[in-house]
């Protein structure tokens, strides 16, 4: 008989698959325990129907990463801080500062944790900065960090 996997089962598959099983095991082992569900026309269709899904969604969120890798390659941003006459910064640039300037640079909004910025940039001079894209990868994005000029 075939069934429809609910959940991970060690030997027969992942979520999602369609399998074949003794009728048996099906009634006294994977039905009880909500493992599986009894495989008909209509569900297998929707199973399908649900796993193209999934992988359009892969596909386009796959492409929308390397355009963002694409526009944050060709990004400059310039950051100033407070400094020293040293070059030293009176606090430091962190990957907050640097996912706030690639919003206001190109209007994308970049979480803080997928940037790297370790060790903090505490030093005026140009830099790059690794940013996590998931499944399109990391891209660096050139960082100048300038003393604030007081007026």
């Amino acid at each position: 008989m075939q069934a429809i996997l609910l959940q991970e089962v060690d030997g027969l598959g992942a979520p999602g698959t369609v399998v074949n099983v003794a009728r048996g095991y099906m009634r006294n082992y994977l039905l009880p325990r909500g493992l599986a569900e009894e495989a008909t026309p209509a569900r297998i269709a929707e199973v399908r129907r649900r796993e193209e899904q999934r992988v359009a969604a892969e596909v386009r969120a796959s492409e929308q990463a390397r355009e963002l890798a694409s526009l944050l390659g060709r990004t400059i941003l310039t950051l100033k801080a407070k400094a020293g006459h040293d070059g030293r910064l009176f606090g430091s640039i962190t990957a907050a500062d640097v996912s706030n300037a690639i919003f206001e640079a190109r209007g994308v909004r970049v979480d803080r944790r997928e940037i790297s910025v370790d060790p903090p940039i505490r030093n005026v001079g140009t830099y790059t900065v690794p940013v996590n894209l998931g499944p399109g990868g990391v891209t660096e994005v050139k960082t100048i960090v300038s003393p604030l000029l007081d007026d």
